[in-house]
């Protein structure tokens, strides 16, 4: 596979916006490519420099002969996964979720997003 056939696969891609002491920026990376990731002043600042840094890191590993993560399909998530957690901070989750009105679920769903 090329560069080109790599970009073309449906690859995760996350923003942020950031307001932090360096000031207003957006962040992005490619999950399934560890350490290929950006900055940039504007969404779409940042979309190019993304996709160069994606071209970048898939030429050196084509050039290495280094294997490349494939994306990752939805379908073969189901939305479970089993987590176990000390005592304490099963409590402490559920009294928050209690005191926020909602279920111990959603306000782990909510916690992790963050």
């Amino acid at each position: 596979m090329t560069v080109k056939d790599y970009k073309e696969l449906p690859y995760t891609k996350m923003i942020k916006e950031i307001n932090d002491e360096s000031g207003h920026y957006y962040y992005g990376c490619v999950l399934e490519l560890d350490g290929c990731q950006s900055t940039g002043e504007s969404l779409d600042e940042l979309m190019e420099s993304l996709n160069e840094a994606m071209e970048g890191y898939l030429e050196i590993k084509l050039e290495k002969k280094l294997p490349i993560p494939l994306p990752q399909q939805d379908d073969s998530f189901s939305g479970k996964f089993v987590l176990r957690l000390p005592k304490t901070l099963h409590r402490r989750l559920s009294i928050e979720a209690s005191n926020e009105g909602v279920s111990l679920n959603q306000w782990a769903c909510y916690k992790l997003a963050l």
